[in-house]
Order: C-alpha cells, then structure tokens, then sequence
C-alpha cells in the first residue's frame, strides 16, 4: 500500500468508527465557533475601518505584531472579541510553571494541587489580559482615529471623554472575556474532542492567513517570466522544509538501560536481562523558546523606541541575531528545569536498571547531563535554524506573508499539532483493528464448532 493509498484508506476507516467520528465533529464544531466568533466586532468598532488601516500598514514596520496577528487568526488586526486570543493564557502557563520550580510546595502531587495551580493560572490570565486589552485599547484610540481611509473605523465619537470612557471600559471587559471564552473551547476540544485543543485553536488562528498568503503568492508570480516554475519550486522546498520540522520534532536519541531480575522453576534459577531505553527527544522542549524569545524581543520593543526602529523589521539581520541569541538561552533554561536528570537517576538505581558500562550513581548521573546537553546544543542550533528560515525565504522572493508559513512558529505549530492530533487517532484505529480480528475469530470458532 503506497502512501496515498493509506492516507485515503485512514480518512475513509475515521467515519467507520462511531466514537472517533463523535470526537471529531465536536473538535471541528467547537473550531468553527471559534473562528466565526473572531469576526464579531468590539462594540463601537467598525471593521471593515480597522481592516484598511491595517492592510495600509508596510509589512516590514509591522514587525512582531505579524505574529499576533497569526496567532489570533486574524481577530487582533480586526478589532475582534477575541484579540487577544489564547496567549494571555498560554504566558500565565508558562508563568506559573516556572513559579512553582521555585515554590516547589505549589507543585505537590494530588488533585488539590492541580486545582490550585489551575485557580493562580487563571487569577495571573485575568491581571495578564487586564493589561494587554488597555494596551490594545490604547493603540486603537491613539493610532487609529487619525487616517484618512474610509470607511471610518468608529461607529463612536471618541473626541467625546464619556464616550471614550465607556468604550474603554466595555472594550476591557469584553477582551478579557473574549480570552476566557476562548479558553473555554479549547479545555471543551481537550475534554470532548480530539487533540490537544489550545494547540489547535492556535493551529487554526495561523492556518486562518494561509490561503490569503497562497493567492497572493500565486498572482504575484504567474503573470511573470518562468512563474509557473518558481511556484513549482515553492511547493517542493515547502513540503521539504515540512518534513525537515516531522525529522526534528520527532528525532530522538534512545539510552540503553538494562534490567537484570531471576526466573526461578523447578530445577534451576537463573538471571534474565531485560533492555529498555530512555528516549530523550532532540527538542524536548517544543516551540516554548521560540515563544519566550519573542515575548522578551517583543517587551524589549515596548520599553525602547530605539530598539523598536532596529527589530521593527523581522526579516532583518540584528532583530534575527538576537532571537537567535534568546532561542539558545531559552531551549537550555527550560531543558535544564523540565528535564529531572536527578530523578531519572534515583528512579533507575530503585528499579535496580543500569545504563551499560556506566555504574550507577553520580556517573549515570554526569552520564545522562553529557548526553542531554550534546541533544540540547543541536536541538537549539536547529531551532534556530527553523526560526530565521523565513528571512532566507524572502532573500529568494517569496512573498513576506507566506515566507512565515516557511518556518518559524508557524511551522513548528502546524506540525506539532497535526502529529500530536495523529497521536490520538491512532489508538481508535487500533482498537477498531483488535474488534475486527476479535469478531472474525468468534465467526471462525462458531464455524468450526458451532
């Protein structure tokens, strides 16, 4: 079977199976919701306004706001109720994660620790959005009023204080309960659905730019001389740099470790070895560097007009050499807190594994920090490489939107979620093989002895 034909074969056996067709369309439901939802207007904003202004402004000067606009799907760039889409709570996340290493008794094992852990994420996303929504309200009364593109971009006269009073106080409120909405839908798909729902939220959010980007790509290019060919040569190197994210998100380098217990009968006892390994992923850590290196480039553009005038532009050389910077920084920080070589260690020594040719104790210890941190420096050194892919992209004419889709978050999101997705799918597909086989041997047994 050709690989089309068991991708045909996969999609046709998902509606075969009830249960897995019944998580399905309550994923692709609660997604639609969410993406009509991103079009509904804050009260007093006229969109189509905002929308003009927006496409007005040079894609280069856009700078890391490209990235929030793919990561709310659009809705930060249409003056939607859900602008800020998914990652107040994603940074509260990551927040709290790194608190709790620090105040280990926040972390305790039990469900009263994950319960309160869940209450201070939400408390710390309520103050994050709280800022971020005056911050959003602020760029759309002092930046948005005054141009010249109709149609206008309020329905308000904010040149009136009580009225802008009342729309900063409505927009406020609305965001932040826009974000837990959003939220919301994500924890219904986790619970009810397929997949791992923020992940996809944020998958659809970029996925909602791709077709614009396509089109203009393909105008752009097919009234040129040889454009047909360079679109053919588009395509090839984007499904190359595709499976080039599949190799790195799922390279993985696998430790030997050996068990050694006894198999006593009647007249004998002797010792049975057992190997198993340890998997420690080249990129352990996900696209969480990536994304704390752009909320530190992003913070460091908020404080400084100077740096905001040298990374405004994401394709250029000193805003991709500090990302770079921060990326490296980031992967070994976060390796170095969420990897617990010390309890891998102390769980092999109690199980009575050994690593082969290394004694248990401090050397399997120094052993496992050696390995993880060779993994770690060729795991961040090509996280890098995914990160500025698209400023190279651009250098060869590809279109500045679409050169986003070449790299970076978005293709690391993209993978990550559709590889995840399949994770989860995979099992209905086994056990609808077991039920098969199991009823085909039932109509065999009857057969021969019924």
């Amino acid at each position: 079977m050709t690989g089309f034909e068991y991708f045909f074969s996969s999609i046709k056996n998902i509606w075969k199976i009830e249960d897995l067709r019944y998580k399905i369309g309550i994923t692709l439901g609660f997604l639609l919701v969410y993406r009509f939802s991103s079009y509904v207007p804050l009260p007093g904003i006229n969109p189509q306004g905002i929308y003009n202004f927006m496409e007005n402004v040079n894609t280069g000067e856009k700078g890391l706001l490209q990235i929030i606009y793919s990561f709310s799907g659009g809705a930060f760039s249409r003056a939607s109720v859900l602008a800020l889409g998914i990652m107040p709570y994603i940074s509260s996340s990551i927040f709290v994660h790194l608190i709790s290493l620090i105040f280990p008794y926040l972390k305790k094992d039990g469900e009263s620790s994950r319960i309160r852990i869940n209450r201070i994420i939400r408390i710390v996303t309520v103050i994050i959005c709280l800022i971020q929504a005056t911050t959003y309200c602020n760029i759309l009364t002092t930046k948005f009023i005054p141009f010249s593109y109709a149609p206008k971009a309020y329905l308000l006269d904010l040149s009136i204080s009580m009225e802008k009073v009342f729309f900063w106080v409505i927009s406020i409120v609305v965001l932040t309960v826009g974000t837990f909405f959003t939220i919301w839908i994500g924890e219904n798909i986790t619970d009810k659905g397929i997949g791992n729902g923020v992940s996809l939220i944020i998958m659809s959010g970029i996925m909602d730019r791709f077709p614009n980007a396509l089109y203009t790509e393909i105008v752009s290019h097919l009234g040129a001389r040889g454009g047909l060919f360079f679109l053919f040569f588009e395509c090839l190197l984007w499904l190359l740099f595709v499976c080039f994210c599949i190799m790195v998100i799922q390279a993985v380098r696998k430790v030997p470790v050996q068990y050694v217990g006894s198999i006593q009968n009647k007249k004998q006892k002797r010792l049975m070895t057992r190997t198993n390994y340890i998997p420690l992923k080249v990129i352990s850590v996900g696209v969480m560097p990536i994304i704390f290196a752009q909320s530190i480039m992003l913070f460091t553009m908020m404080i400084s007009s100077h740096l905001r005038s040298t990374f405004k532009n994401v394709y250029g050389f000193w805003y991709n050499l500090v990302f770079s910077i921060f990326i490296i920084f980031f992967t070994f920080f976060y390796t170095a807190v969420t990897i617990p070589v010390h309890q891998m260690t102390e769980d092999l020594k109690r199980d009575g594994g050994h690593i082969p040719k290394v004694k248990p104790g401090k050397e399997t210890l120094d052993y496992l920090d050696n390995i993880l941190a060779v993994i770690t420096i060729t795991g961040s050194f090509l996280l890098v490489i995914i990160a500025i892919l698209p400023s190279f992209i651009v250098k060869i004419g590809v279109t500045k939107n679409l050169a986003l889709f070449y790299g970076g978050t978005s293709l690391l999101i993209i993978v990550g979620s559709v590889l995840d997705t399949m994770q989860h799918i995979d099992p209905y597909f086994l056990n609808n093989h077991y039920d098969i086989l199991l009823s085909m041997y039932h109509q065999k047994l009857w057969k021969n002895y019924g």
